[in-house]
């Protein structure tokens, strides 16, 4: 089986090349990938590894802004991670979340996600860390806090740099429709 990997801006992706990726979401998701989630998704840069049955590994990264100890962050929020089913614990996931690595440690102060607990193992491994600390959203409402996402937030350092300290204050993230995190 001949795997390839390959990175590009959503923008370079063609409407084929998109609607291959979220069918293998959908698929992997056991349909509960929602059009918020696959638009959260959308606007950064994709790892997609394909094989001779199509799309077998997907992620990507987008940028976020994280307001942290009275500063504002970019940060490289990962998203739309999964594995087609026929080919999982084969290394893909690990090959998509090294080259969206590579991409935060470019381009971002910092990698975050929020993770299921299927993928909390993954990230782990590679490295990431746990918030142990306050998550909120900014909202139409006013800042709202977000007690179900401080256990699967997750936090990775680009490039070297520290990550933010918990006792600093929250991470503050910015608001959109659906999923917040």
């Amino acid at each position: 089986m001949s795997d390839s990997l390959r990175t590009g801006h959503t923008y370079e992706l063609s409407p084929a090349a998109l609607a291959a990726i979220r069918a293998m979401l959908d698929a992997a998701f056991d349909g509960d990938f929602t059009d918020h989630d696959w638009d959260h998704g959308l606007g950064g840069v994709h790892a997609c590894v394909e094989d001779d049955h199509g799309v077998a590994a997907h992620g990507s990264v987008i940028m976020r802004r994280v307001v942290h100890g009275g500063r504002s962050y970019r940060v490289g929020y990962v998203e739309a991670v999964a594995v087609r089913a026929d080919r999982r614990r084969q290394g893909l996931g690990g090959r998509v979340m090294a080259a969206l690595e590579e991409v935060i440690d470019g381009a971002y102060e910092f990698g975050a996600l929020s993770a299921s607990d299927e993928g909390a193992e993954l990230y782990r491994a590679r490295g990431w860390q746990l918030w142990n600390g306050r998550v909120e959203a900014y909202g139409p409402d006013g800042v709202a806090h977000l007690p179900d996402e401080e256990d699967t937030t997750y936090l990775h350092p680009a490039a070297g740099r520290p990550l933010p300290a918990a006792d600093a204050g929250p991470l503050l993230f910015d608001w959109r429709d659906g999923d917040i995190l």
